[in-house]
């Protein structure tokens, strides 16, 4: 099994409501976004996919973001956007855009600060399972 990480970076502010705390009031964060892609099989350049389209679709994901007050945004009107569910979001996005009969989103794991971290990890299914769909 062969493993692709891509890590990236956005800045924005958001508060996270229903939630009793420094973090419901209006702040922002250096946010790291990293994202594992997975594959039993290489392609005929030898690779699972190229680094670049990884970072192409996650980019265009990340400027959405990027310097925003992310509870304005469409992803979180109804849901806080909290680490997870930052990482939930982005890892569901990029399956629906990456994921084929040989490759899929593994995980996303989004970094507010140096030492808080949350990973979301999509649900696990075999290659050969994700082959026969």
């Amino acid at each position: 099994m062969y493993e692709l990480k891509i890590i990236t970076h956005f800045a924005a502010a958001h508060q996270l409501r229903d939630f009793k705390g420094p973090c419901e009031h209006l702040h922002g964060h250096n946010w790291k976004i990293e994202v594992y892609i997975a594959s039993d099989v290489l392609n005929e350049a030898g690779m699972v996919v190229d680094f670049a389209v990884i970072k192409e679709k996650t980019g265009a994901i990340i400027k959405e973001f990027d310097h925003r007050f992310l509870n304005d945004l469409e992803p979180f009107k109804d849901r806080n956007p909290s680490s997870e569910n930052i990482a939930q979001y982005i890892a569901e996005r990029l399956s629906s855009e990456l994921n084929s009969s040989t490759i899929r989103v593994t995980r996303v794991t989004s970094w507010e600060s140096d030492t808080a971290s949350a990973t979301y990890y999509m649900p696990t299914r075999t290659m050969e399972a994700v082959r026969e769909v």
